[in-house]
């Protein structure tokens, strides 16, 4: 009894861990935007499960900050007004300061440099970036390569709540293909200092990235936020 008990919790683990993976996948890649209700019956269709495990799941995602939970309507995609995403973009410019600041130290420890040049790859492709979600999904990877070498995982934790991908999701509707290639052409900027192993010009480098983008959304028509 107390096996099959257990292998009963083993098996609803694997499957919220399973419809977390595939609603996390979906936000970022903008199946669901920014303010959708997500319907329970909907999803127990798609992802072939009950209920409960999708609720779990849900719990989850709104803990990493990517889902609202709202009584009388369920659980939303987490849509930020424009003070949160102007307060956001001034903490991450911090946090992710000093994380260029320690990746570029220690790039040439432990095999940081082979791991870190793997994981940023897609962003020397002179492929032109007209499709939002795959821009924003090689954004993300930059950003989660840089926290990954930095050596501090307090810093990186703190960094992943703040779920930028989720604000840059938000502003894509109003985006165009040359703010993704000035964006491109600044991760590069930015991935050299820390190759180079210089953190000052690493700091400088994500501080313009980082500014530029608050720029754009700080431009953005009220509409896109949550008011």
């Amino acid at each position: 009894m107390v096996q099959e008990i257990a292998a009963n919790e083993s098996a609803r683990g694997g499957t919220v861990d399973r419809l977390v993976l595939g609603l996390r996948d979906g936000i970022l890649n903008s199946r669901y935007a920014p303010g959708q209700r997500l319907i329970e019956a909907d999803l127990t269709r798609d992802f072939g499960v009950s209920r409960g495990p999708l609720r779990e799941a849900f719990r989850r995602l709104s803990a990493e900050g990517l889902l609202e939970i709202v009584p009388n309507r369920g659980a939303l995609v987490r849509k930020l007004s424009y003070k949160e995403t102007i307060e956001l973009f001034q903490i991450r410019t911090a946090l992710e300061a000093l994380a260029v600041r320690l990746a570029a130290e220690a790039i040439d420890r432990g095999g940081n440099r082979a791991r870190f040049t793997a994981q940023i790859g897609p962003i020397w492709d002179e492929a032109t970036r007209s499709s939002g979600a795959a821009y924003h999904q090689e954004n993300w990877r930059f950003h989660q390569a840089i926290l990954n070498v930095c050596g501090n995982g307090q810093l990186a934790a703190l960094s992943r709540q703040l779920q930028l991908p989720l604000i840059m999701l938000q502003l894509s509707g109003a985006m165009t293909p040359d703010m993704y290639e000035d964006s491109v052409t600044e991760h590069r900027r930015i991935a050299s200092a820390i190759l180079d192993g210089d953190p000052d010009a690493a700091e400088q480098a994500i501080r313009d990235h980082l500014s530029r983008a608050n720029e754009i959304a700080s431009t953005m028509p009220r509409s896109v936020f949550r008011t």
